[in-house]
């Protein structure tokens, strides 16, 4: 059965502790939320039904271990568990860039789940799956996207309430919403704090022009 893809692109990964790393990107198309600040609007309902031993053969064509499987939301789609699964057995290392408002343990463990918490000024905080972060393993990621202080408050109370994230070396980053806040403002509030967390900046961004697709 095939899922609706958006793009498949080889870039440099731009977020993540992978960032700087060549990756193989696969955007699944659809999205249950719509988040204000959303850079890939594009993905709600743009694509095509691509095969999967299809998509296997252009991700192998790259000759790149590194894949990421986003969207979108790529846990939308029924057969995402099933490529995750077979880029694993095959000798990928999988990432799974997800918005955090489903079950995060439909894909295999063994891949590196990229799980945002959802804060005010994205609209869908309402959305958040907060039962996820105890699905978390060590090898997973969160991030929390801030555009302003009310959302910087707000990620700081998740940590405050669920001190296994940091307890478990679970990856917390911190990344701003492009555009809207500056890095150096997230930068002096979490070195305010000495929060235990990663400024994430979006790498991509930086190198080509913010708004380019495939990148």
């Amino acid at each position: 059965m095939p899922l609706k893809v958006n793009e498949i692109f080889y870039s440099i990964q731009g977020e993540s502790s992978y960032a700087g790393r060549p990756c193989v990107f696969v955007r699944l198309t659809g999205c249950n939320l719509r988040c204000s600040y959303c850079d890939t609007q594009y993905a709600y309902d743009e694509g095509r039904l691509i095969e999967i031993d299809d998509i296997y053969q252009t991700i192998n064509g790259y000759s790149c271990p590194l894949v990421e499987i986003t969207g979108g939301e790529p846990l939308m789609q029924q057969q995402t568990p099933d490529i995750v699964h077979h880029l694993i057995e095959t000798g990928h290392k999988v990432l799974v860039e997800t918005n955090g408002s489903l079950d995060i343990n439909k894909v295999d463990e063994r891949c590196v789940r990229i799980m945002d918490i959802k804060c005010p000024s994205s609209g869908e905080q309402r959305h958040n799956d907060l039962g996820n972060i105890d699905r978390l393993t060590s090898t997973d990621e969160v991030k929390f996207v801030i555009g302003d202080q009310e959302d910087y408050d707000f990620a700081k109370s998740i940590l405050q309430s669920y001190p296994q994230l940091l307890e478990r070396n679970i990856v917390v980053h911190f990344s701003p919403v492009f555009g809207k806040i500056e890095p150096q403002v997230l930068a002096k509030w979490i070195m305010q704090d000495c929060l235990d967390v990663r400024l994430q900046i979006q790498l991509h961004k930086i190198i080509w022009d913010p708004d380019l697709r495939g990148v």
